[in-house]
């Protein structure tokens, strides 16, 4: 017999990707009422975000260590990561320095040291030819956006191109980790969790700032900035979450299914 969960899987695989679209945004809609009404503070959802990327990390770790093996790991999403996060420091340090700049000083240390760990010490184990993402495809339309839209502040200009280059490599940075999974079609358990931390932080990360701009009536949008740099802002977090939200679907699906390796149907990534 089957599940009520299964059933309703079933159901939503048959669909056409216009009624999928609609009702991931209608999920995505119920999602956050339901967080406005149950996290009355919503800077605990951003400090729920930083929560669960950490575990996504230390579950990182642990595969490398334990399992001494990065097979399945995309080199070029760990470089992104270190890149947008060296350049986030370095705009911290001269714009806004707070807490937020220990967590990402703590973030870029261990994301270095899961590069040298799949550079070197575990090289035998990383499947190169499926990590083929041109790294110039996000690279350079970032930098042309974060010269074109950029913070309305009063710093000087190459630390607010910089700070707008931040925000939209960090957007796409997963990209390359999406194909790895798209050319290997099965993710082990350990690789399956990461991703699927960093898609709920990421949700999280995107329900605090459309519940702060909900509450504040649209306000926080002034505070931000003058032109599209606002927009921008909030376009970022929600494309973020929403390039993961699919592999997060299947994710659920496999878990429901007791299912230890996640198999990825074509045309998910």
């Amino acid at each position: 017999m089957k599940t009520p969960i299964h059933a309703v899987s079933t159901w939503v695989r048959r669909q056409p990707p216009k009624v999928k679209a609609f009702l991931a945004v209608v999920s995505g809609m119920a999602a956050l009422v339901l967080l406005r009404f149950i996290v009355h503070d919503h800077d605990n959802l951003f400090v729920a975000a930083e929560a669960v990327h950490s575990i996504g990390i230390s579950v990182l770790i642990y595969k490398l260590i334990k399992e001494k093996t990065c097979a399945g790991l995309s080199l070029k999403s760990q470089e992104l990561t270190a890149i947008f996060l060296a350049v986030r420091l370095y705009c911290s340090f001269v714009m806004e320095y707070d807490i937020h700049t220990i967590l990402d000083l703590a973030t870029l240390g261990t994301t270095l040291w899961v590069i040298y760990m799949i550079r070197y010490k575990l090289k035998a184990t990383y499947m190169e030819e499926k990590d083929n993402f041109a790294l110039y495809y996000v690279l350079v339309p970032c930098v042309v956006l974060a010269v074109l839209i950029h913070p309305s502040t009063s710093h000087n200009i190459l630390n607010r191109i910089s700070w707008g280059f931040c925000v939209y490599l960090e957007a796409v940075s997963v990209l390359p980790q999406l194909r790895v999974m798209q050319n290997t079609k099965i993710v082990e358990p350990f690789t399956a969790h990461y991703v699927f931390a960093l898609g709920v932080a990421r949700f999280f990360s995107c329900a605090h700032w459309v519940l702060q701009i909900m509450d504040t009536r649209g306000r926080l949008l002034v505070v931000l900035g003058y032109g599209l740099w606002p927009s921008m802002v909030i376009i970022s977090e929600i494309v973020q979450t929403f390039i993961l939200a699919d592999f997060c679907y299947y994710y659920v699906k496999s878990v429901f299914g007791g299912q230890l390796v996640l198999r990825l149907p074509s045309g998910v990534v």
